[in-house]
Parts: C-alpha cells; sequence; structure tokens
C-alpha cells in the first residue's frame, strides 16, 4: 500500500476552530497513526474514506488519486474500494450475523435474507468462527463477536486497503489483548493493508510497521504524547 496524503481541513464549533494540516506520504502494510483525543486522528480517517471533504489537497492510494480539490475530483466513498471499521462497529440491529456480513457481498442497499446462504458467506463464517452464532442479532453477541462480524463484512467486499478506527477501545483489557492476536494473525493471512489509528502505544507497538503521531491537527516531529519510537519514513 502507498498513501499519499497532502490535505487542508478547518472545522468551526461553538466559536472554537480546528485546523488539520497533513502532508504524509506512507509505504508498506500496516500503518498507524497515533494521537489523544482529539488530535485529528477520526478526521484523518475519514478523510481518506471519502466521509469528510477537504478543504484541500490531495489523497491517493496505490497512485489512484481519491481526492483532487485542485482537479475537481472526489470519488465516492463506495467507489475508493475502502473497507470503513467504525469504533462502535456499526452493525445492522435489525440483521442477524450472517446477513449483516452478506450486507458486504452485495452492491447497493438491499437488505438479505434472513436465510442469507452462499459459499463465499459459508466462508466468513468459518473464517471468523461464527457459524454458530450466525441467526443471532449483534445485541445478542459479545463484544469480540460483534468486531469479528464487522471485519468479516468489510472484507467480504474485498477491499484494497481496510481502515481500523480504535478497533480495541470498546474490549476490555483481556479481549483487547486476544483480539489484537487475532486481528494480526487474519491480516497476515489475508495480506490486506490496513491503517489503524489509536491512543493506545500497545496497538502501535504490535501493527506499527510504519507509525506517524498526531498532535493538535499536525504530524508531530517528535513523540509528543507516548514512549513510542515512531518511524517517520518519508515524512
Amino acid at each position: 500500500m502507498r498513501l499519499e496524503v497532502d490535505i487542508r481541513k478547518t472545522l468551526r464549533a461553538g466559536g472554537r476552530t480546528f485546523g488539520l494540516r497533513l502532508n504524509f506520504s506512507a509505504g508498506g502494510s500496516r500503518l498507524v497513526i497515533l494521537g489523544p483525543s482529539g488530535s485529528g486522528k477520526s478526521l484523518t480517517l475519514q478523510a481518506i474514506a471519502g466521509l469528510l471533504r477537504p478543504d484541500s489537497g490531495y489523497i491517493r492510494l496505490d497512485g489512484r488519486t481519491l481526492f483532487d480539490s485542485g482537479r475537481g475530483i472526489d470519488l465516492r466513498p463506495q467507489a475508493r474500494q475502502i473497507a470503513y471499521l467504525f469504533q462502535d462497529y456499526a452493525l445492522f440491529p435489525h440483521l442477524n450475523v450472517a446477513q449483516n456480513i452478506a450486507f458486504g457481498l452485495h452492491a447497493g442497499w438491499r437488505n438479505p435474507s434472513p436465510r442469507e446462504s452462499s459459499a463465499e458467506l459459508e466462508h466468513w463464517l468459518d473464517l471468523f468462527q461464527l457459524r454458530a452464532v450466525a441467526r443471532q442479532l449483534p445485541d445478542e453477541l459479545s463484544g469480540g463477536q460483534r468486531q469479528r462480524v464487522a471485519l468479516a463484512r468489510a472484507l467480504a467486499a474485498k477491499p484494497q486497503a481496510l481502515l481500523l478506527d480504535e478497533p480495541f477501545a470498546a474490549l476490555d483489557q483481556r479481549l483487547r489483548g486476544q483480539m489484537r492476536t487475532e486481528l494480526d494473525a487474519l491480516q497476515r493471512r489475508l495480506g490486506i493493508p490496513l491503517l489503524l489509528i489509536t491512543h493506545d502505544p500497545e496497538d502501535a507497538r504490535v501493527f506499527g510497521e510504519q507509525v506517524l503521531e498526531l498532535c493538535d491537527g499536525e504530524l508531530a516531529q517528535d513523540p509528543c504524547c507516548s514512549g513510542v519510537t515512531l518511524d517517520m519514513g518519508s515524512t
């Protein structure tokens, strides 16, 4: 994965102003953006995914332009071929596990059948060890199971990259370690590039092939909020 980002975005709310000013180029299969709450991590992820439009600049993934204000390019989120795993997983509460995963297999917004079945769906259920809960609703699942469903749904769409927004923040300490291990093994097995944002240095240690640190909307040249040694690459 080669990610090139050079963007500016100013947000105003309640008399306060926040500026996102990023310029970096990162390569490799694992990129972690580390920073405290309010540093601009989620805004960065949203801009890459197409959920937030920068005021100016460009975003390129593997040589493909996702956004370029000067050229008038702003691909819709669905056209960017990027999977986004929200912090709260954003599962459809009225759809069972199999339906939620099958949603990633279908183009458009049609709700899959409650008895949805296909070889591809069975593959994802088996890969994430979800067959036993395939007909259960999200509120009947544990936190770890919900995360597996969300990951399966995201990967079923065969994205070019996976964006993860604080993927372990909602889990307790024991489950957090278990899910880190599972995601680590899964990413190595499937080979899909990932970009993970987090405030937890342990996430950066496990997944940080390259780590960028954000402080107040800008990349930090020196660590400002953790003891993690940063590889700034070519930034």
